[in-house]
């Protein structure tokens, strides 16, 4: 069989609606890479996930970008990380591997907030662990410099974008340096990659080298030592207009003041149109943060999100990937955040500009997915990082030039925002009215001080865009957490809730439940604060299904309390919990209702002198055990324990005997 009639048949096979809507996978192999009738690609895109050519997953979206552009793209999804062989398989590339972690840090991604190994991995075929490496960033550059000396390696994705500079690192509890710096990458494209990548391509195309690189904006590279003692004596205004010095590697690992100041400056050079170059040194060599990469506007946004997608995993795999099965019939309207909480990474990734796609855009996809045989005429989510952003932006653009404020509606909603929700209701019902969609759902989380500026907003969702039971985030009661979050008091969502109540009522709904999302341990909170939180949650019948557990994950303001014990901006303490048995107890509160949980909510309130709430109509748990719990004790006590990772740094590597390295012939210790 020739060339071409091996690529017509692997078409032709597909379904019929992606004929008319979709263009072919990437090649995963080197046969693939054949059939196509190409000798070579131009990008290796290593990915830590499966390959789904949905538009919520990264590597999707850059080849889609890179292929508009006229670029070859092999993709190299979860390779086995052993041997550099994988990286061979579509032969040398001509321009770069491309490397990410995946859509998540990989250490999140496999531990939980108590160091303990997860059981699935969502971003996985059949939700399998171990087809991923501890620090996959770093296996999958080694392996890419072992297989190809020369070849350029472009790290990105969550995992690099949030380590690129020096950062604490909770897995081994210690600061690490610049991920640049231990991965051995020639650059790191942080936040969003769709420019750098096709700028990236292009340059190396026309015969450019790495150095010409390093005036792209949306990148992080490292000088050499002799280059770093030449940028000190020419000074750090060479680098251009705008230059600011982070606290050192050396000053943020033996300082914690330092680290605080380090993640004051990093916060404050966010916003693309007035962000610095950010140089921080690592013993004599220097780290160079270029500023952010500018926000897609409208029309590239709509190009982004209009290539040709199949929304589907690779059809190699034989077991379904369980985010894929999440988010397939989701609809991304914007991307970005402007609430800044302090335990979230999407603004430091995404940014906190909004970018919106068109109506025209939404519905061209809306309509694609309509046309799906599969689909069962249920979209499960039309929003974004946050679904009631949609198209709102500062009303003073020559403000928004100069302004530093790390979050847009904390402490108060900034008066030269633009609140209106006219656009998103209109485009909500009009993806609601296309032909083949019964039901369009909102799934992501809604910002509700947002949400309360729009009564008419809260009946649209209540109406016909909640399926029984509404997420949000209050996350915590407390005004000093809440504060120390970024995020509104609790009155807010008291008074959101009732408007949510009445709204469902008004439409027939009365039994639609609001969730509530609350975040134990998170830094500012003691047993005080999660005991006042569990009266809360008795007292208006809240009985979360699920507990969030703080994770410090790197480059987060609430990281940085965590590990200093400072608040970045004001250098006043925070208290934070950190031993493993204090986060227990603080989980266990906002469970106090489990029986499995009794011993140890007794254990928090003698420890914080409320044995006041130990029996009686208004204590948290009764006064004697129930029998269930003596169960749960007696269960818990005979079985095997589970113990954490001994050391997550040494790598995550299923099937292995031991965690100990192994002596190499001819090495003494080491």
């Amino acid at each position: 069989m020739s060339t071409g009639e091996s690529s017509t048949r692997a078409r032709i096979s597909l379904p019929l609606w992606q004929e008319r809507f979709a263009a072919p996978f990437a090649p995963t192999t080197g046969a693939e890479m054949r059939a196509r009738g190409w000798d070579a690609v131009d990008v290796v895109f290593v990915t830590g996930d499966a390959y789904v050519d949905h538009p919520s997953f990264a590597m999707a979206i850059l080849h889609r970008v890179l292929e508009r552009a006229g670029f070859r793209v092999g993709i190299l999804s979860q390779p086995a990380w052993k041997s550099c062989d994988p990286w061979r398989e579509f032969g040398r590339p001509r321009l770069f591997f491309a490397i990410s972690a995946g859509n998540m840090d990989s250490l999140i991604n496999h531990y939980t907030a108590n160091k303990k190994v997860r059981n699935d991995d969502a971003y996985s075929p059949g939700g399998r662990i171990g087809l991923r490496p501890d620090r996959a960033t770093l296996a999958y550059c080694q392996r890419a410099r072992e297989a190809f000396p020369g070849v350029p390696v472009i790290a990105g994705g969550v995992e690099a974008s949030l380590r690129r500079l020096a950062h604490y690192d909770y897995w081994s509890d210690s600061v690490k340096r610049s991920i640049l710096l231990d991965s051995k990458a020639d650059l790191v494209v942080y936040g969003m990659g769709e420019h750098s990548i096709v700028d990236i391509a292009q340059k190396l195309r026309a015969g450019g080298t790495l150095r010409d690189l390093r005036a792209l904006r949306g990148i992080t590279y490292a000088l050499g030592a002799k280059d770093s003692d030449a940028l000190l004596a020419q000074g750090l205004d060479s680098l251009g207009e705008k230059v600011e010095q982070v606290p050192s590697y050396d000053q943020v690992r033996d300082d914690k003041f330092a680290f605080a100041e380090a993640t004051r400056i990093i916060h404050t050079n966010t916003n693309p149109f007035n962000a610095a170059t950010l140089v921080q040194f690592h013993d004599r060599q220097a780290v160079v943060q270029n500023p952010p990469a500018l926000p897609l506007d409208q029309p590239e946004m709509d190009a982004v999100y209009d290539l040709p997608y199949n929304r589907r995993p690779h059809p190699s795999y034989t077991e379904p990937v369980p985010a894929h099965e999440m988010i397939k019939d989701s609809v991304t309207i914007l991307r970005g955040c402007f609430g800044g909480c302090t335990f979230c990474s999407i603004t430091a990734h995404q940014g906190r500009i909004i970018q919106s796609r068109s109506s025209d855009s939404v519905l061209k996809e809306v309509n694609k997915l309509a046309a799906d045989p599969e689909f069962k005429g249920i979209i499960s989510d039309i929003g974004g990082a946050t679904a009631n952003m949609y198209t709102m932006r500062c009303t003073r653009p020559e403000v928004e030039a100069k302004c530093k404020r790390l979050s847009c509606v904390h402490p108060t909603v900034c008066k030269l925002l633009g609140t209106d929700h006219g656009p998103l209701i209109q485009l909500m019902r009009e993806v609601r009215g296309v032909d083949g969609v019964r039901k369009v759902l909102v799934s992501s989380g809604i910002r509700m001080d947002l949400a309360q500026l729009s009564q008419e907003y809260v009946r649209e969702l209540a109406e016909h865009h909640t399926g029984g039971r509404l997420k949000v985030a209050p996350e915590h009661t407390s005004p000093k957490v809440l504060e120390l979050m970024k995020k509104p008091n609790i009155d807010n969502f008291g008074t959101f809730a009732e408007q949510f109540r009445e709204a469902s009522a008004d439409a027939g709904k009365p039994k639609q439940q609001i969730v509530p999302y609350f975040i134990a341990s998170h830094p500012g909170t003691d047993l005080a604060e999660m005991i006042d939180l569990a009266l809360y949650l008795k007292r208006n019948g809240y009985r979360p299904d699920q507990v969030q557990d703080f994770i410090p994950a790197p480059f987060d303001i609430a990281t940085c309390m965590y590990y200093t014990g400072l608040d970045p901006f004001t250098k006043k303490p925070v208290q934070t919990a950190k031993n493993l048995n204090d986060r227990k107890l603080q989980r266990a509160l906002m469970q106090f209702f489990k029986p499995e949980n009794y011993f140890a909510v007794r254990e928090a309130l003698i420890k914080a002198d409320r044995a006041d709430l130990i029996g009686g109509c208004d204590g948290l748990i009764p006064a004697n055990p129930p029998k269930e719990a003596l169960d749960a004790r007696r269960k818990d006590a005979n079985a095997d324990h589970y113990h954490a990772v001994p050391n997550p740094t040494a790598g995550y590597r299923p099937g292995r005997k031991s965690q100990a390295r192994r002596k190499k012939p001819g090495r003494g210790p080491r």
